[in-house]
């Protein structure tokens, strides 16, 4: 499964920034008040209002974007696929690995972002990103927020991370991927992978924000990591227990590979106890295969050759959070499929099984995030404080089919959930526990994969969600 319940609605940074900066941040603030704001448009069939849809992604992908920050050492390069990489380091800096003990010396380059003022004011904020980090570098994501009451956050550390590990090659200076864990101002924290205001009641919003991307390098070489896509995900969900019901859209089923995650149970514990717990990774290998990517033999050498699905363990390892002691930390799974070639990762959040639909038609599984008991989803036969899940279809009838990495055998893995129960259970933001207390629920979190260059059916369905 996902994410313990005093995680699920998890509530964005290390140095401190200029003054003239911060009070830059500050007058967007201001300027945003605490009131979502609608962008007109009209939407397909039974698409909420964007009034309705309190969501809004902003991702920084172009020559033009990256143009448009704060470099400190770093260039932009790149042109079927611009990115930021190290120019000339800003400096150096050590590190600490707080999962190794070991302290390494790293060369350094800074890119911020200009300030974002969200169509939403947030209560919540989800960093992703797609980057290359060959060994001996790494990246920091951090996220710094104006608040509604005219102040500023401190810099949020949002991920530490690298795409390998130092299983791969143990001379080699690298660091165990990691959230941070104790980041609050009292106004916000942090909560594994989200930064979220602490009590909505109150008012306050991220009007809001800026990303800061360090690259880092083992000092004296040539390499860098480059980053493609950087941004964020805003959103202020209002609570509830239940959600409107949309109206059935056209039926349609893709063809996405099976993979259950029980039948890895008990085999590499170090990763999040075994492959009980893989939902998340198996999910992402599901549709990293529909789009034909996946790890290479000489990649899978490390598995044990009598475990079968050996790539479901590959992506375990290398979506593992150290800090979070899982691999159900959203931006690292997305970030981990776009290391594959032309691929693309984001995390947002989707308002009704419409905007599924949507997607499904346009041929782009989606993996969901959802909470139950086990009398909320029937045939499901479990319940869950948190489990991701692939939908890759709808029936004619408008039920949900969805491949259930919780299931005991891949032939297993295929389901139909109904459309009511499913739409409720993924998109509510409350709702009682067995024991009958309230808790909280992903509010529609999704993960989204897709090609560099996606076909126009595809453009268009994305865009019609809200990324970019």
């Amino acid at each position: 499964m996902d994410r313990a319940e005093n995680m699920s609605r998890r509530r964005l940074l290390t140095t401190a920034a200029g003054a003239a900066a911060l009070t830059a941040v500050a007058a967007v603030a201001t300027r945003a008040g605490a009131v979502p704001g609608a962008r007109p448009g009209t939407a397909p069939r039974t698409r909420p209002p964007r009034a309705d849809r309190p969501v809004d992604n902003r991702f920084w992908t172009s020559r033009k974007d990256w143009g448009a920050g704060t470099p400190d050492g770093t260039r932009v390069t790149g042109s079927t696929r611009p990115g930021v990489a190290i120019a000339e380091p800003a400096g150096t800096t050590g590190y600490t690995d707080p999962h190794t003990g070991a302290t390494t010396t790293w060369e350094y380059a800074r890119w911020t972002s200009p300030a974002h003022r969200p169509d939403v004011p947030a209560t919540e904020v989800i960093a992703s990103w797609n980057a290359r980090t060959p060994t001996g570098t790494w990246i920091q994501v951090e996220a710094e927020a104006a608040y509604s009451d005219g102040t500023t956050s401190p810099w949020y550390v949002l991920g530490r991370w690298a795409s390998g590990d130092d299983r791969q090659d143990p001379a080699a200076p690298v660091i165990r991927r990691t959230s941070v864990d104790g980041q609050k101002d009292g106004r916000s924290s942090v909560w594994t992978d989200t930064l979220a205001v602490d009590d909505p009641a109150s008012g306050l919003r991220v009007a809001a924000y800026r990303l800061r991307l360090t690259l880092y390098r083992r000092p004296g070489t040539a390499l860098t990591p480059t980053v493609w896509r950087l941004g964020a995900m805003a959103s202020d969900v209002p609570d509830r227990f239940t959600v409107p019901a949309s109206e059935p859209g056209p039926a349609a089923e893709l063809a996405v590979p099976r993979y259950s995650q029980e039948v890895h149970k008990g085999r590499y514990p170090e990763y999040d106890n075994g492959g009980e717990a893989w939902c998340s990774p198996t999910s992402s290998q599901m549709i990293l295969e529909y789009w034909g990517r996946g790890p290479t033999a000489a990649d899978l050498a490390w598995v044990d050759p009598s475990y079968t699905d050996p790539q479901v363990c590959h992506a375990a390892r290398f979506t593992y959070d150290y800090q979070y002691g899982g691999c159900g930390n959203w931006p690292f799974n997305a970030a981990y499929a776009a290391t594959y070639r032309d691929m693309q990762g984001v995390v947002t959040r989707l308002g009704s099984l419409t905007d599924l639909e949507t997607l499904i038609a346009a041929g782009i599984p989606v993996i969901t995030s959802q909470s139950f008991l086990k009398e909320e989803l029937t045939g499901a036969g479990y319940g869950t404080a948190g489990h991701l899940m692939t939908v890759v279809g709808f029936t004619a009838d408008g039920d949900v089919i969805a491949n259930d990495p919780a299931s005991p055998t891949n032939a297993a893995v295929r389901r139909v959930y109904r459309r009511r129960e499913f739409e409720n259970v993924w998109l509510r933001t409350k709702r009682k526990n067995a024991q009958g207390r309230v808790v909280s629920g992903s509010g529609g979190v999704c993960y989204l994969y897709f090609p560099l260059r996606p076909a126009k059916r595809q453009v268009r369905a994305l865009a019609a969600v809200g990324v970019r």
